[in-house]
């Protein structure tokens, strides 16, 4: 990765930080009563001076709000208290998902979807697995080796040639790359431990060549425990 792309990273990643950040204050303080409903927020250029972050923050961190149902915007007159009803399903978002959330749904789609694999995979599949693999073992630093992670694992779920198999876990990967997730990758992974997760990530490799669902699917789950333990401690 180059300077400059190094560089857009840390800022995309700072930005989210800030955008979680905002509206977990403004969440608080619609909770506690300090707008009730119907009140007025203050503009964006206030907020954005008072917690001291870019108008786009303020901006992107009221639209998840919207989204949650605890604000609504009106154009030309400005954002006020709502009621916030619990979420409906339209109006979900992987970035809300929490780093526990995650792992949750990794483990149950990745063992199921593993098993799938071992059945469809073509030759072509099981190159593209080994090659993210290989990929992510030789990989210098965190981002690159997130990427080739998250690649390794999409190639996995490819495999099955499943188009709504896919389609569920794009949203597992979007909500990998949330800042509270990169955070925790970031204290967590050690050099050993991406040693570790390499040679976890081989046995799968070996397990879908052989095409023996019973290793694969026990080698899915044993990663996810591992990854668990390291992120989480539990």
């Amino acid at each position: 990765m180059s300077t400059n792309e190094q560089g857009a990273t840390e800022l995309v990643d700072q930005s989210r930080v800030g955008v979680r950040a905002v509206r977990d204050h403004l969440a608080r303080a619609l909770a506690s009563g300090a707008y009730g409903p119907g009140a007025r927020l203050p503009t964006e250029r206030a907020l954005a001076a008072k917690l001291a972050v870019s108008r786009s923050v303020v901006r992107d961190a009221l639209t998840v709000l919207e989204m949650e149902g605890r604000v609504v915007r009106i154009v030309g007159s400005g954002t006020y208290a709502g009621e916030a009803p619990a979420p409906r399903p339209s109006d979900w978002s992987p970035r809300l998902a929490s780093p526990a959330e995650i792992l949750d749904a990794r483990a149950v789609l990745e063992p199921a979807i593993i098993r799938r694999a071992v059945v469809t995979a073509t030759a072509s599949d099981l190159e593209r697995i080994e090659e993210a693999w290989r990929r992510g073992s030789a990989a210098d630093g965190l981002e690159d080796f997130e990427g080739w992670d998250a690649a390794f694992h999409e190639a996995i779920v490819g495999a099955t040639h499943n188009s709504l198999l896919e389609a569920i876990y794009a949203s597992v990967t979007q909500a990998r790359r949330q800042a509270e997730w990169g955070e925790l990758k970031r204290r967590s992974l050690t050099t050993e431990r991406r040693a570790h997760y390499a040679g976890e990530h081989g046995e799968i490799v070996r397990a879908l060549r052989a095409r023996d669902a019973e290793a694969a699917e026990r080698s899915a789950t044993a990663h996810l425990r591992t990854v668990r333990a390291n992120l989480l401690g539990t």
